[in-house]
């Protein structure tokens, strides 16, 4: 995706904006190896969001979820059962990490996810639904739990 910049308080503001599915279709949980990208809309209807949910193949547990706007701008970010990340300062973040928009620097930062919130990581639609009320996702999409979700 292409690099695009947003100032932090645009960035804030559509971290903060209601988000709404579209319609009523129903969305399988994506399979190991799978990958969805949900189309959201703000309540005005003038902003549309992306909500993606990426599966690795081999490792059940591992997974990314993340919020989009403009196509390209990640808001937020969670990486699960995955490879640590190095900040740009050089200081390692363990997974399960977050990314939220840092205005220079896009996605680049992460932190810890916060254990009070992200309490039952292994639970991959459990995290996701925590995942989407942090992105103000107020009329989520619908999702069926899959086989291996």
């Amino acid at each position: 995706m292409a690099d695009m910049e947003i100032t932090q308080i645009e960035a804030d503001a559509l971290i903060a904006m209601e988000k709404h599915r579209v319609d009523d279709t129903e969305w399988l949980f994506s399979a190991p190896g799978g990958r969805l990208a949900i189309l959201l809309l703000s309540s005005d209807k003038r902003e549309h969001f992306i909500l993606d949910i990426s599966r690795a193949q081999i490792k059940l547990t591992k997974a990314t979820y993340q919020n989009r706007a403009r196509q390209a701008i990640i808001l937020i970010r969670l990486d699960l059962d995955g490879r640590p990340h190095r900040n740009p300062d050089g200081i390692e973040i363990p997974c399960p990490h977050l990314h939220i928009y840092r205005e220079g620097h896009g996605d680049k930062w992460a932190i810890p996810a916060p254990a009070d919130r992200y309490t039952n990581t292994s639970d991959l639609l459990f995290t996701f639904e925590i995942f989407m009320a942090h992105c103000n996702i107020t009329t989520p999409p619908i999702i069926q739990r899959g086989l291996f979700s």
